[in-house]
């Protein structure tokens, strides 16, 4: 019985200590590219200096396990840190249950950016531009994510970033009027499918009943959907 008190108090204290080793490595204020900070308003301002992107963690880390399970198998590993150091800003928004974790200044506000972002689960990263306000995209975990698959759904997200767009053009400048031109119908595109899920969204608010009538409704508002996210794919396409 002892041995096993001894080894329960060992595995508590290496749960403590590793947890406090996490901890460590998010900067409280100020902020480096490639560093987990949850000072979202130096990231910001940093990002819009480096024309770099940024990543808004919505995490609850000493409750989520999902949270946890991406911090150990994607956030921790050297190819992720190689690749952030010099591409993306790093923002942790906490929402722990230990309310000590995260300063006092920040609570209110990670719940205003939680609301702006329409953030419903934990985690998400939401990717913004390097004005901090213009949302790229949001990625999710994932049991068989790598730093490699994570990168490359990042790079999927902030090819249409400012930053992204000024390196094409500086690189290709005899494609400028073709490339702007794809990406004005990109954001057409992208406008008409959210406008055509908003219907569907006031609607099943109203939580309609399983029926025939109700089928059909959903139906159709899936088919105008469906036409709209044609719409993008087309574009998408010719922006590549």
């Amino acid at each position: 019985m002892k041995l096993l008190k001894k080894t329960m108090m060992g595995l508590a204290m290496s749960a403590v200590v590793m947890n406090v080793q996490a901890a460590d490595e998010i900067e409280l204020e100020g902020a480096k590219v490639g560093v987990w900070t949850m000072d979202y308003d130096a990231a910001v301002e940093l990002a819009g200096e480096k024309k770099l992107p940024l990543i808004l963690n919505f995490t609850g880390s000493d409750w989520c396990g999902w949270c946890k399970l991406m911090d150990e198998k994607v956030f921790a590993e050297e190819v992720w840190k190689t690749y952030a150091k010099d591409n993306v800003l790093l923002v942790t928004l906490d929402f722990p249950r230990d309310k000590s974790i995260v300063p006092e200044k920040y609570v209110k506000r990670n719940e205003n950016l939680q609301e702006q972002f329409g953030v419903r689960g934990f985690p998400t990263y939401v990717v913004l531009d390097n004005d901090g306000k213009t949302k790229l995209g949001q990625l999710g975990a994932g049991r068989d994510k790598t730093p490699s698959t994570f990168i490359d759904e990042f790079k999927g997200v902030v090819r249409m970033s400012a930053g992204a767009i000024e390196a094409f053009l500086k690189a290709n400048p005899d494609k400028e009027d073709a490339y702007k031109g794809a990406i004005a119908e990109l954001r057409a595109a992208e406008k008409k499918l959210e406008v055509a899920k908003q219907p569907l969204n006031d609607w099943l608010k109203t939580k309609p009943k399983r029926t025939e009538e109700n089928t059909k409704i959903f139906e159709g508002f899936n088919k105008s959907i469906g036409e709209a996210q044609k719409g993008v794919t087309e574009a998408e396409v010719a922006v590549r």
